[in-house]
């Protein structure tokens, strides 16, 4: 029951409550151009001032009217002229700096003409109706302002005169990913130009009229930044229109049409909150804003803390309350908004957030500081913590439940506990919720109290044993005040659905049902070492199969100064990171008990010692004989700090088993408190890094840990509740196009508790959307939740064959190449979901050399449309090429030495070899580069014994010459290009950041030497290809002067 029996209240929540369906809708057929009228026309109701702007000219003299009607002043032409030059579009400044300006400094100093200054405010951030709405179209920026192209802008949004919102519109029909590549081809080619006001563009939206989504403007810079720092071209990849929202009312229905999404994202009110309080401008120069639900619990804390305080009712349950958002979902972003904008709040003295474990206490800080340096504060002790209580200038503490508990013990009458405190705790369903809550209460007497959890404990999963008063979330908190569940956050694409496998391992293995009581008998039958031993070998069967190792391989920003980081203090060291090729995902495997991990670890070590190819990097870590399963299905905490609570045979097996680590990684750890903590760092970073295959756990790291990387928990424990969502939720982070989904594989028959557990934290047809489809389903097709039928495998595969025979030489025509690329990515995109079901093999319906062939087709087109891109600025954009995943049908060069020895063996008589590599080549996106390389090795082959060994010869001569030409030609230090290069070929990549390669640049006289970045670059770009060339195909590692 609520709290609060409120009389009326304000319509102003930026995320409208429930939005009713807009019964207008066109029948008739619409053009972009009506499209685009009706718009605007909707606009205008809401009561935005259409304007006929069409030149830079009249958006600087309409910036300069509103801008004196915001700030009651009128400039002088002088005034205006150097006000204009160097605050508002200083030619220095671009979108991150003009970011900036929106963002953080929206008042800047006007030199007057009689000296004095006056501050002129661009945007109103304390009054938002302040601001003036206006809306133009067809804004036309040519190529005499400095644009590569001409180009005409569909719809942009001004306030207070500056182009702060962009719409592209696509007529019904059309795909909405061509309005996204469009602003793409904007950005790169005319938003800079002229006075560049089209910088200061904050959030884009694209719309079909059926779909329409909303981005902000970092979301395609960040994609490039990428694509830059690993020396590749801009190619449009999936990946960043992935990072699109969509709007939706407060109960997380989406807005799809623009009808209704201009009624409730453009309502005059909903927009400039967004713009003005819901956006974060990280310190990484990265904008993001906040999706609809993180924005209606921010707004739901404050109007509570705000009603509470109209009411007196803080220092009491009635002043907080508690947001479920499913784990993944982003809230420590939400968190992070809620505690600045309650610290902003006149009446509110300090905000706490309070965290279960140290290193999420550093976790969180690290991102706090992230959206905003310098914003929160974090204690490495409970003295620190008491400072910073009584600091009147620290406005958010971020602190630990243990370090709050000891405070309050330490400090029995602190004048804090009379101040106005805002308590916000994060995982608000663990136990130890319960004491603390009533160490709180029972000492601060004005405070509001907030609560985070992915998972709440409702009274059909709590355990009121403990403490009686406390049992539910809502009892301990107060009113749910808004859910986003893990259904939500599927259907959103937020995170991905898991895919569950139950492996039976007994033959008269029972279903595991909550009734049973815990049976220390059914626990020794599960550790014989029998069942051990066929589930380590399972384990090891399939690690290639559900990791995807040694079979997809994708870009991934690796940390390099580990061991400076684990051992360093917070801060201390910077991250160093760097891109790296890498191969699959790792996984975690959850068992039920201390012995049970010990039994599995050697276990492992002995069949992979038995059998080297199946050599994975194993490790364990726990830090207590935690209970085989807490009752209401909360996993025990285990101190990542603390060992004294393990008996000696656990603490000797763990000190092995560390012993192991150190070598693995030639660390120096052990089960001694300092060390042991850094053991816990060092494992979480590297399974972040993927450099461990498999992390053994009782509880530890089953709660809280993130890594993208990880996309399988193997269970052999009795998991339920909170515990199974938890858990299960370590796998279904999003990544790539590769992770398709989290992949959980049981050696119990959990399936009763994972289908109540996803009702619980879902709802009752959850079962559907959290879970994948089953084989039959991506193989023959099937009908999604909407009614749609979904074609499978088999239909696909038949399509090809039948409308894209290879047979005929080419496809012929822009819309039948169009119809291929898109057939041919959906095949390799249920392909990739496909190959983790043991029923796919020999199933595939398409032979090898086939998929070689349709792969070429699809590489030549590639080049073909990137080429037309480049040239014409009309070409449709709304063609996505798989990149990701053709690398995954990878040929390597041992393949094609394959060949080529078979080719060698016909004495060269047998041509069909010759075509049969010549398609493997061109398939192959790492290899199409070295294609002349192979040819003149393949035409110049002598009658040699060993092809392999003639190949590597041959390379490194090859390789040999070029790069001595290169080192002519540019005029290179030999041996310190040499050194460059090899380290290249160490680290995978060429580094041209640094000064690394200015050392190998002959010497250039600094008095009219001239056209040393130009040189410079053109040396890099030498050296890239001579590395695409080389790179990856054999050949010595050493880049050694060869002798004469």
């Amino acid at each position: 029951m609520p709290y609060f029996n409120i009389v009326a209240q304000t319509s102003e929540n930026t995320v409208v409550t429930e939005y009713k369906q807009d019964k207008r809708r066109s029948v008739n057929y619409q053009s972009e151009a009506e499209l685009e009228n009706e718009f605007i026309s909707m606009l205008c109701e809401q009561g935005y001032e259409h304007l006929h702007i069409h030149t830079e000219k009249d958006l600087i003299a309409n910036l300069r009217k509103k801008l004196e009607e915001l700030n009651s002043y009128s400039f002088s032409d002088a005034e205006w002229d150097d006000f204009f030059e160097n605050a508002v579009a200083n030619p220095n400044e671009h979108i991150a700096e003009k970011t900036r300006t929106i963002q953080e400094d929206n008042v800047k100093n006007l030199k007057r003409d009689n000296g004095e200054t006056k501050n002129i405010t661009l945007i109103d951030k304390k009054n938002i109706h302040n601001n003036s709405l206006q809306v133009i179209n067809q804004y036309v920026v040519g190529t005499e302002s400095g644009a590569r192209h001409d180009n005409r802008y569909d719809v942009t949004v001004l306030v207070n005169g500056l182009p702060l919102v962009h719409i592209e519109l696509k007529r019904r029909g059309v795909a909405i990913r061509e309005a996204f590549n469009q602003i793409n081809r904007y950005q790169r080619d005319s938003f800079w130009a002229g006075c560049g006001l089209y910088e200061y563009i904050q959030i884009f939206v694209i719309s079909n009229g059926t779909n329409t989504k909303y981005y902000s403007n970092s979301t395609r810079q960040n994609a490039e930044k990428e694509h830059k720092k690993r020396g590749a071209s801009k190619t449009k990849t999936g990946n960043s229109f992935e990072f699109t929202c969509s709007w939706a009312d407060a109960n997380n229905r989406v807005i799809h049409d623009l009808i209704d999404f201009t009624k409730t994202f453009f309502a005059k009110h909903t927009i400039l909150n967004i713009l003005t309080r819901y956006c974060v401008f990280t310190s990484e120069n990265m904008l993001m804003v906040m999706r609809p639900y993180q924005i209606t619990a921010t707004e739901r804390i404050l109007n509570r803390i705000e009603i509470a305080n109209n009411y007196k009712k803080y220092g009491s349950i009635a002043g907080g309350g508690y947001i479920w958002h499913t784990t993944g979902s982003g809230k420590t972003l939400t968190s992070f908004k809620t505690a600045r904008l309650a610290s902003k709040l006149p009446y509110i003295d300090k905000v706490l957030f309070v965290v279960d474990r140290k290193d999420l206490d550093y976790q969180t800080m690290k991102e706090y500081d992230r959206f905003e340096k310098g914003a929160a504060n974090s204690n490495t002790s409970t003295a620190v913590l008491k400072r910073q209580l009584e600091d009147a200038n620290a406005h958010i503490i971020i602190t630990t439940i243990q370090k709050l508990a000891t405070f309050i013990k330490k400090n029995p009458c602190h004048e804090v506990y009379t101040k106005h405190i805002v308590i916000i705790f994060d995982e608000c369903h663990r136990s130890q919720f319960g004491d603390m809550h009533t160490a709180i209460v029972k000492n601060f007497k004005k405070y509001h109290l907030f609560g985070f959890t992915g998972t709440p404990i409702f009274s059909v999963n709590s355990d009121s044993s403990k403490n009686p008063k406390f049992c539910t979330t809502e009892q301990t908190f107060g009113d749910n005040l808004h859910s986003y569940t893990i259904v939500d956050a599927i259907n959103d694409k937020n995170v991905l659905p898991f895919r569950v496998d139950y492996i039976k391992t007994m033959e008269a293995e029972e279903e595991i049902t909550d009734e049973m009581v815990r049976d220390i008998n059914r626990e020794k039958v599960m550790m014989a070492p029998e069942r051990i031993q066929i589930v380590t070998k399972y384990i090891l069967e399939h690690f290639d199969q559900k990791t995807y190792r040694g079979d997809k391989t994708y870009m991934y920003n690796t940390l390099t100064n580990i061991a400076k980081v684990v051992s360093a203090k917070r801060d201390e060291v910077e991250e160093i990171k760097q891109k790296q090729r890498i191969s699959g995902f790792n996984s975690i495997f959850a068992v039920s008990s201390v012995p049970m991990a010990k039994l599995y670890y050697q276990e492992f070590k002995k069949q992979m010692a038995a059998d080297p190819t199946k050599k994975l990097r194993v490790a364990t870590i726990f830090s207590y004989g935690a209970n085989e399963e807490e009752p209401e299905g909360i996993l025990d905490e285990e101190n990542p700090e603390d060992t004294s609570a393990l008996d000696k045979p656990s603490r000797d097996f763990l000190e092995e088993a560390i012993k192991d680590y150190n070598e693995m990684f030639h660390t120096n750890y052990d089960t001694s408190s300092d060390k042991f903590q850094n053991y816990y760092k060092d494992v979480s970073l590297r399974m972040k890094n993927k450099e461990l295959d498999i992390l053994i756990v009782v509880n530890m790291f089953l709660t809280g840990f993130d890594a993208t990387t990880l996309n399988t928990l193997w269970v052999d424990k009795n998991l339920k509740m909170h515990g199974l969502i938890q858990a299960f939720s370590r796998t279904n982070r999003i990544l790539n196009s590769i992770k398709a989904f989290g992949n959980v594989v049981c050696f119990r028959n959990l399936q009763k508790r994972v289908d109540s557990a996803i009702s619980l934290f879902g709802d009752k047809d959850a079962g559907g959307i959290v879970l994948m489809k089953s084989f039959k389903d991506y193989y023959y097709g099937y009908k999604s939740s909407d009614g749609k039928q979904m074609p499978g495998y088999v239909n696909m595969i038949e399509d090809l064959n039948t409308k894209f025979p290879l047979s005929k030489p080419q496809i012929i025509g822009e819309q039948k190449q169009k119809n291929f690329i898109s057939l041919f990515g959906a095949i390799l995109r249920t392909r990739n979901i496909l190959l983790s079901f043991d029923d796919f093999k020999g199933k595939e319906l398409i032979s090898e050399r086939d998929l070689q062939d349709y792969l070429g087709r699809y590489q030549d087109l590639r080049d073909e449309w990137k080429r037309k891109s480049q040239e014409s600025t009309d070409i449709t954009d709304d063609v996505v090429f798989e990149i990701e995943l053709i690398r995954q049908i990878e040929i390597n060069i041992d393949y094609i030495l394959m060949l080529v020895k078979k080719y060698h063996d016909t004495h060269g008589k047998d041509k069909e070899v010759l075509i049969t590599i010549n398609k493997a080549i061109d398939a192959s996106p790492e290899l199409r580069s070295k294609k002349q390389l192979i040819k003149n090795f393949i035409a110049g082959i002598n009658d040699v014994d060993d092809v392999m060994n003639e190949w590597h010869e041959y390379v490194a001569e090859q390789r040999n010459n070029d790069l001595n030409a290169i080192i002519t030609e540019e005029k290179l230090k030999p041996e310190d290009t040499r050194r460059f290069m090899e380290n290249a070929f160490r680290d995978g990549e060429i580094k041209t950041a640094g000064t690394d390669i200015d050392k190998l640049m002959p010497p250039i006289s600094r008095f009219g030497g001239g056209g040393r970045a130009e040189k410079k670059q053109g040396v890099i770009d030498k050296l890239k290809i001579f590395f695409e060339k080389y790179f990856g195909i054999g050949g010595s590692s050493a880049f050694t002067e060869p002798e004469h």
